[in-house]
């Protein structure tokens, strides 16, 4: 019973945007069984597009502790990571010695050396930051071929921001305590004005948080719904992803 009484607490407060953390260790946050179930199924969905990234220049953005970092590390990638959080960034220096790691704060981002890159990573960023078309300008700036990005975003066929307020002690919530919920159509439109090309995979990641029906959202049971977009300076020839704003999509396989 009260194992029961924990979970539903838990469930309300994340369709808060919060979590319930155990520890002020960062390591012990992010590598709960609910953060580490979640990259997992992130990480698993990315390599299924099939998208070529080995050997390019990639910076990451808000890369936590980086447990995303060794998928372009593991292809040869020369990679910039990148984090706003002072503890985040040492565990960072000690966990990957050989890659460049770099302070940068995407509510106040400031010129990185090197840029642009091949490819821009920011997957789980961008609904914390209280100015996400300032973030968006700054990743396209920052990219030379491919933007990977995945959020947190609200139901609706608006264009809207949606404003919210998240816990600046927690480690995984926006840095300066402001986040958003945008639409999809508000990413969808901006990404467009910034890049020559703009997709949605055909497929969402096996994990409930991504919805596969976004004209029914009384259907989705999970406490955040999350998308994923491809903005591409050059045409990306790719069955697995669609130029438009997909309003079904499909768990991969």
């Amino acid at each position: 019973m009260l194992s029961k009484i924990m979970t539903t607490a838990r469930n309300i407060i994340r369709k808060t945007g919060f979590d319930i953390v155990r520890s002020d260790n960062p390591v012990c946050t992010f590598h709960s069984d609910h953060y580490l179930r979640h990259n997992a199924r992130r990480l698993e969905h990315l390599a299924s597009l099939r998208i070529p990234v080995t050997g390019m220049s990639v910076l990451e953005v808000g890369a936590g502790i980086g447990d995303h970092s060794h998928y372009y590390i593991d292809r040869g990638c020369r990679v910039t990571i990148t984090e706003a959080r002072t503890d985040n960034l040492q565990i960072l220096k000690n966990r990957y010695p050989a890659c460049d790691v770099r302070f940068l704060d995407m509510e106040h981002p400031s010129d990185i050396n090197d840029s642009p890159f091949d490819l821009v990573h920011c997957y789980g960023l961008l609904y914390h930051l209280s100015a996400p078309k300032q973030a968006l300008t700054f990743l396209s700036q920052s990219t030379r071929r491919m933007l990977f990005l995945e959020t947190s975003v609200s139901f609706g066929d608006n264009e809207a921001i949606n404003l919210v307020t998240e816990m600046q002690t927690d480690p995984t919530q926006a840095h300066s305590g402001t986040g958003c919920r945008p639409t999809r159509a508000w990413i969808f439109k901006e990404l467009q004005e910034l890049f020559e090309y703009v997709y949605l995979p055909t497929t969402q990641p096996n994990h409930e948080e991504f919805p596969l029906d976004w004209t029914n959202p009384d259907e989705h049971k999970a406490s955040l719904q999350r998308a994923i977009f491809i903005a591409s300076r050059e045409r990306l020839e790719n069955e697995k992803l669609k130029p438009s704003l997909l309003l079904k999509q499909i768990r991969h396989e």
